[in-house]
């Protein structure tokens, strides 16, 4: 069921950040900054935009996504689990030894996970393989892949570009969650990164620029990327690293680590005032 307001969208990108955060206290170990970033995106892609059915999570017809940063399955998870992949349960074993929902996602152990990652910069190769595929079988399906601006830091990712732009491959959208930080502090300081745009540009990409929070946006740009003809489409989706917590907005400290009782406390209370009764 496609949902299509506004508030709605956005309760539910809420309703991933509360359970991303759930996740990694629970089990002390993860990653929230990032998550917390790309819940919006999230959101709109598995509720507004993308064909799949739960209960056909093998069909060879879905939408495909990718998520090159491997890291940030709290949010997937969370998503996934609100879709009705799997039981909502089943979060609170993440990370644990006995658990399918691990620090990275396996698409052999979790429904819904259309590729395993976790080894920054892969991603793109993947679901460039998966667009070509889905050429070559006229099976009409969509891939989206989200990387992260520190990922994107990768080689590899500008070689898949590059590929991406050779065939033509209009059904792939890459979207990249700039929210400016990454393990080591701000992406532009850490490796001089600048000029997303410009440089998705120069290898041939079709690129749009928004406010990754911006329900409307986003789905405007997934609407014009799906209307673009002959190239691929990258979005440039400016973020908050930690969004929706007061404490952990723009903070590189809270890329991988977990939140005491006190401080998960207060990010719960804090992203329940969010949420549009």
């Amino acid at each position: 069921m496609k949902i299509t307001k506004i508030e709605a969208l956005a309760n539910i990108a809420t309703d991933i950040r509360i359970g991303a955060i759930e996740q990694v206290y629970e089990a002390q170990s993860g990653h929230p900054g990032g998550s917390l970033s790309c819940a919006d995106i999230l959101a709109v892609l598995y509720f507004n935009q993308m064909n799949i059915d739960p209960k056909k999570p093998n069909s060879p017809a879905r939408d495909r996504f990718v998520l090159s940063k491997g890291h940030c399955t709290p949010a997937l998870y969370a998503t996934l689990a609100r879709k009705g992949y799997f039981d909502k349960e089943l979060l609170k074993g993440f990370r644990k030894i006995e658990s399918n929902l691990q620090g990275h996602p396996d698409m052999n152990k979790v429904p819904g996970v259309d590729m395993t990652t976790g080894s920054l910069g892969q991603g793109l190769s993947t679901a460039v393989g998966m667009a070509i595929g889905s050429k070559m079988d006229s099976a009409g399906c969509r891939v989206y892949c989200l990387v992260g601006d520190g990922e994107i830091e990768e080689g590899q990712i500008w070689e898949a570009a590059m590929s991406a732009s050779k065939n033509k491959l209009d059904n792939l959208c890459v979207i990249v969650d700039h929210n400016g930080l990454q393990i080591d502090g701000k992406v532009e300081e850490v490796a001089g990164l600048i000029d997303i745009k410009e440089k998705f540009e120069s290898f041939g990409f079709y690129v749009l620029e928004i406010d990754g929070h911006n329900i409307e946006e986003i789905i405007y740009s997934l609407e014009a990327a799906r209307s673009k003809k002959g190239l691929p489409t990258a979005i440039i989706a400016n973020t908050i690293k930690g969004k929706g917590v007061s404490f952990m907005e723009g903070q590189a400290d809270w890329h991988g680590k977990a939140p005491n009782q006190e401080q998960y406390e207060e990010a719960i209370n804090e992203l329940k005032l969010q949420l549009f009764i």
